[in-house]
């Protein structure tokens, strides 16, 4: 082979190999947009190839379930159910927990997916619902360990419950985003204000030791 038609093919080889990493690049681009977390947490376990066989694996499952939306009757049904359970919190946090975590599992059924299994219904929402996964995924863990949970655990837990369950029902467009700005519901009791400090009232009366003013000497002489 001569000279020239053995740069030609290794100029060939090395755009095609650069055409596979952009198109790599950018299909795992596409799943960092969809899955979010989650195609980062299945690369660190298992690498990228493994994540992105795994993902779409997962995407033709739920493709399969017949994923359908609520009715509104449903979504009424749901709202005040979820209610009832946010106000059970003032009083028993870890039951409220308990019946926020089985409310969520049955939304979940309702829409068509199998809550059977934890593992796979968390695989499952992947697909649809990434961004909320890895809170609801905690919040499970919290509802796993009620009985020793800090109060301020269980609340977080809730707040990620409700995350998941406004997904579900879709009525996210209010959901605070993450732990840091999340606010206190109006169903956990609030600390009172500090009572605001009142300014000392200020004397116009010059100092004791203060030099007397120009128009004082002037009325004295």
């Amino acid at each position: 082979m001569s000279t020239g038609a053995l740069i030609a093919v290794i100029i060939v080889c090395v755009l095609v190999a650069v055409a596979v990493a952009a198109a790599l690049a950018a299909r795992q681009a596409m799943l960092r947009r969809q899955f979010g977390p989650e195609y980062d947490r299945l690369a660190r376990q298992s690498g990228h190839r493994p994540a992105r066989a795994e993902l779409a694996a997962r995407k033709r499952r739920v493709a399969g379930l017949g994923i359908r939306p609520l009715s509104v009757e449903q979504r009424a049904q749901y709202a005040s159910e979820w209610t009832a359970a946010q106000e059970l919190f003032v009083e028993r946090p870890a039951q409220a927990l308990a019946s926020a975590a089985t409310l969520v599992k049955r939304v979940a059924a309702d829409r068509g997916y199998r809550t059977e299994d934890r593992g796979q219904v968390m695989a499952d929402l992947s697909v649809g619902h990434a961004r909320r996964l890895d809170a609801y995924r905690r919040a499970e863990d919290t509802a796993g360990q009620a009985g020793t949970a800090s109060t301020e655990d269980l609340r977080q837990a809730m707040l990620w419950y409700r995350a998941m369950f406004r997904d579900l029902t879709g009525d996210s467009g209010r959901e605070p985003a993450g732990r840091a700005q999340a606010p206190r519901p109006s169903w956990v009791p609030r600390p009172r204000p500090p009572m605001p400090r009142v300014p000392a009232a200020r004397s116009s009366a010059p100092a004791p030791d203060a030099p007397p003013t120009p128009s004082q000497e002037t009325s004295a002489k």
